[in-house]
């Protein structure tokens, strides 16, 4: 049974730990919070071990009424690996607290990619973590972006990619960021940096990304262009995406037409916080024209990353196969199995998951 630390218990590390949970190899070791905010109070309302994160210790804890075990160093003590969700760029920070630990640690897509040894998709690349001390699980557009490339460069080739992101202005819980009334050129140099950051998963694939942030908390959406290197007909790239357990093609007959009624859809459908673990593919968008791929698919930038971080954990630990994880991964969660058991029509069904990003 595998011991998972969560440093940070925010909009990523609280839906890890319960993926975690959730799994049957693993458990929570602990949760670490730098302030005795409702977050800190949901993580005990779950069963899961306190740790301060706080420059003053447990004070300000202790001062609200909330017990913790210590700090985050004993926290790392008690793990065999660690998930920082820690927000960008505190997470390199921390990074000599489990260097002085021996301990291996998991990063998510806000740090550099120079803070791991591997910049991690599980569809991509699972094997290069195997063992590694330091794994970077890539952003929620990078995810995104991987998992749908990957099949596509296996049985076609890619030679091209052009992708315009339109991106939510902030998270639900992000009200420092709004109200926001604009449409914004983000960034209006050209490529934004998601391009690069898939070329960390793979090197070779020529990719350029242009973004744009509206005023949206709900989910990411991409406009792709995929130059293929053969020529596959419509249907043959519809059943190649049925056959991926994290893409799902939206049928047309849900009339899902745009991310307000796809989040609906999910927590109708018994998701727990309405969390979308999958790229989400409009079936009816899928066109070919020559090798010309085109697609849109809305990403959950809330939840899309979870199941990674779940399968990066037993790659350095090297205790399953790629497959045999991201099988039990989506089994723990329902990952890939139905939404609504009757509601696809080239997807396997999505049940609903069986724990909580």
């Amino acid at each position: 049974m595998l011991r998972v630390g969560i440093n940070g218990f925010g909009t990523i590390g609280k839906r890890v730990a319960d993926a975690v949970r959730a799994q049957p190899d693993m458990r929570v070791a602990g949760v670490a919070k730098r302030s005795p905010n409702y977050e800190a109070e949901v993580a005990l309302d779950r069963g899961y071990a306190l740790y301060s994160a706080a420059d003053d210790g447990a004070t300000p804890f202790e001062d609200a009424g909330l017990p913790v075990e210590g700090g985050v160093h004993d926290l790392v003590v008690e793990s065999d690996i660690v998930v920082d969700a820690t927000p960008s760029g505190v997470g390199a920070q921390n990074k000599g607290i489990y260097e002085a630990h021996d301990t291996p640690a998991i990063f998510q897509g806000g740090e550099d990619a120079d803070v791991a040894e591997v910049s991690f998709n599980a569809r991509a690349n699972y094997d290069d973590a195997i063992g590694a001390d330091f794994v970077r699980v890539v952003s929620c557009n990078t995810t995104g972006l991987s998992r749908l490339l990957a099949p596509l460069k296996e049985n076609y080739g890619v030679e091209n990619v052009r992708v315009t992101l339109v991106r939510r202005g902030g998270d639900p819980s992000d009200t420092g960021r709004g109200p926001i009334n604009d449409t914004l050129p983000d960034p209006i140099a050209i490529p934004s940096h998601h391009g690069p950051d898939v070329q960390t998963v793979f090197p070779d694939v020529r990719i350029t990304t242009m973004g744009l942030k509206v005023p949206s908390t709900l989910m990411h959406t991409h406009s792709l262009n995929v130059t293929l290197e053969s020529e596959p007909d419509v249907d043959e790239v519809r059943d190649l995406f049925a056959d991926e357990s994290r893409l799902f093609l939206l049928p047309e007959r849900l009339g899902i037409d745009g991310a307000g009624k796809l989040k609906e859809y999910t927590s109708d459908a018994g998701r727990p916080r309405g969390d979308v673990w999958e790229n989400c593919i409009w079936d009816e968008s899928l066109t070919m024209d020559g090798a010309d791929l085109y697609l849109f698919q809305a990403i959950h930038q809330e939840a899309d990353v979870v199941p990674e971080n779940v399968d990066a954990v037993r790659a350095i630990a090297d205790a399953a196969t790629k497959e045999e994880s991201v099988e039990r991964t989506n089994e723990a969660l329902g990952v890939g199995s139905g939404l609504t058991d009757h509601a696809v029509d080239h997807a396997d069904p999505i049940s609903d998951a069986a724990s909580d990003d």
